[in-house]
């Protein structure tokens, strides 16, 4: 399994929500390149990014910053947020991104994933964000009639690199993820399922690990920056 360490962004700096909600927000760094490369000075394999002010804008906000991490590391690093058109996509894969995520045209326009996963193999993540089993869209301030499953089949024949799963009412609360319902999506589908949400502790990423279902690996994000999960003993558990 590979662990993912989130890189949140809202106005220009590294923060974490509390269950998605914007106006509680902790400014952890206020370097998000800085920030980056602590993560790879570390032997992280990837970066996790999200333009947070772009999930509610519908384009991007902090591209700056991202730019920035993408100059000073050569890490692959994934972004979500505010990507919503095959030229905002062509315009970050070319920037060097390894993998753009699409979570709101996923839901509204399924067709533009298909489209963005046939011209860039291996490039293209669905974000599925989900309360209660139904996927939220827009930042999380939609909320939709789609359930997750069902939404992750649908791209079962499009190709695109995998599922980025998050429970919201898990994310930012340090209450572990939902290994369940994490362990259920990546039964249902042959697609790689990364787990989001809640990653609060080297017990979580243990379940995770051994939850009976082939995980691709877990984002964290709050409990990296608070200390609550020491990132060398991560690594050193997702490799064993």
């Amino acid at each position: 399994m590979i662990l993912y360490p989130a890189i949140d962004l809202k106005d220009g700096n590294a923060v974490r929500l509390y269950k998605g909600e914007m106006d509680q927000a902790t400014v952890f760094n206020d370097n998000p390149a800085a920030q980056a490369m602590e993560f790879v000075n570390a032997g992280c394999e990837w970066l996790h990014l999200v333009d947070l002010n772009g999930a509610f804008a519908g384009e991007p906000v902090n591209a700056a910053p991202v730019e920035e991490i993408l100059a000073q590391t050569k890490t692959p690093a994934q972004l979500g947020g505010g990507i919503r058109d095959m030229a905002t996509i062509e315009r970050w894969l070319s920037k060097g991104l390894a993998r753009v995520i699409l979570g709101t045209v996923a839901v509204e326009n399924p067709d533009l994933v298909r489209q963005a996963a046939r011209a860039f193999p291996g490039k293209v993540a669905v974000g599925i964000d989900a309360r209660n089993g139904r996927v939220a869209t827009k930042g999380w301030a939609e909320e939709t009639d789609v359930m997750v499953t069902d939404l992750a089949r649908s791209f079962e024949d499009a190709g695109v690199a995998a599922i980025i799963y998050t429970d919201i009412n898990r994310d930012g609360a340090m209450q572990g993820p939902n290994v369940e319902a994490t362990a259920a999506l990546a039964n249902a589908v042959s697609i790689p399922v990364i787990a989001s949400g809640g990653v609060s502790s080297l017990d979580d990423l243990r379940a995770l690990k051994n939850c009976g279902a082939p995980l691709n690996g877990a984002i964290s994000g709050r409990a990296l920056y608070d200390g609550a999960i020491d990132l060398k003993d991560a690594l050193s558990l997702l490799r064993d």
